[in-house]
């Protein structure tokens, strides 16, 4: 039985996932304490490969993997960890947790890394994973942070919050580390609602700078999105202070700035007129798989989020650029909020 305090340390880690996000935050994990970290991936190949390169060259190439981070694909691995970060595609997280479920401790804390919204359900990560994992402690990690700079130890902060506080305050300390900064609240639905909306909202501010309109009408773009945010969030009883922080606007003007950012890069590359296909490169853009369900809550909610629906029209193939450009300076000019 675990005794997890505020005042106390966490043993084992694991991590479920084994792409760029995941071997990012095995690395932050295992510089954060003297532990093992256990990084599970499906490909036993690749697992195998990464234990003896100590890199992870597919995802990324020339960062060393800490000598603390064990790769597996052997599920048996997993059995001793007090804490286990979920950072599968939030379109698998269902699945994992349902496969993995029975070699995970019964007491622990799982804290859901993905970033979106379950398509077919709308439902958000921690009702999908309390649905596979009853009984399961819930936390959500999100913030403003490339897999590049944290892997590498450059200095970043991110949110961790689940409804237990004393338990988020614990596994936010036991995470942080010199360069890797871990805050903690207790509002898990506001965290979630940050970073599954900004993916979608990124795509917008992408699409802006590649259609060239300019850097003035992304800073407005970003504004307007935050305000749909806020909006969005309150509908959803999350906390106001939270949307304010890393989970929220921190992540959403660094995801709206940067080709780094996966969701600006589709955005960019649709607005310079690729298509669907071309503008994803085959990487996954969390985005345009979330639109559609963000699209639906805030509908459900009567909540308008004209930006969003543009997204969404984007993504379905139902809405050109050109046509979502002119419906938002199209609309009524309002009070701000």
């Amino acid at each position: 039985m675990s005794t997890l305090g505020p005042t106390t340390t966490v043993g084992p880690v694991a991590v479920l996932g084994g792409g760029a996000w995941g071997t990012a935050l095995a690395n932050a994990a295992a510089a954060s304490a003297p532990r093992r970290v256990t990084l599970w991936m499906r490909d036993g190949e690749a697992a195998a490969a990464m234990a003896r390169s100590r890199e992870n060259a597919r995802h990324l190439p020339g960062v060393t993997l800490h000598p603390g981070v064990a790769p597996t694909a052997d599920p048996a691995d997993l059995a001793g960890a007090e804490a286990v970060l979920v950072v599968t595609p939030a379109q698998t997280l269902r699945g994992v947790l349902a496969a993995l479920r029975p070699h995970l401790a019964p007491d622990a804390a799982l804290i859901l890394c993905a970033k979106g919204i379950e398509r077919g359900t709308d439902a958000f990560m921690t009702d999908v994973a309390a649905e596979a994992a009853p009984g399961a402690t819930l936390a959500v990690l999100s913030g403003p942070s490339f897999a590049a700079d944290v892997a590498r130890g450059l200095p970043t902060a991110v949110t961790l919050a689940s409804r237990d506080g004393a338990r988020a305050a614990a596994l936010a300390a036991a995470l942080s580390g010199p360069t890797f900064r871990v805050y903690h609240g207790s509002d898990p639905r506001g965290v979630e609602i940050g970073g599954a909306a900004k993916n979608v909202l990124a795509i917008a501010c992408g699409a802006v700078i590649g259609r060239g309109l300019g850097e003035s009408a992304r800073a407005a773009l970003v504004a307007r999105s935050f305000a749909e945010l806020m909006r969005f969030a309150r509908a959803w009883e999350a906390r106001p202070e939270t949307l304010m922080g890393l989970s929220g606007l921190g992540d959403l003007v660094l995801s709206a700035a940067s080709a780094q950012s996966r969701n600006f890069a589709f955005g960019e590359r649709l607005g310079r007129g690729a298509s669907l296909e071309e503008a994803a490169g085959g990487k996954l853009a969390e985005g345009a798989l979330t639109a559609s369900g963000l699209v639906a809550l805030a509908r459900r909610r009567e909540v308008e989020m004209p930006v969003a629906e543009a997204v969404a029209g984007l993504v379905a193939g139902t809405l050109q650029l050109d046509e979502a450009i002119a419906g938002l300076l199209s609309r009524p000019l309002r009070a701000e909020e």
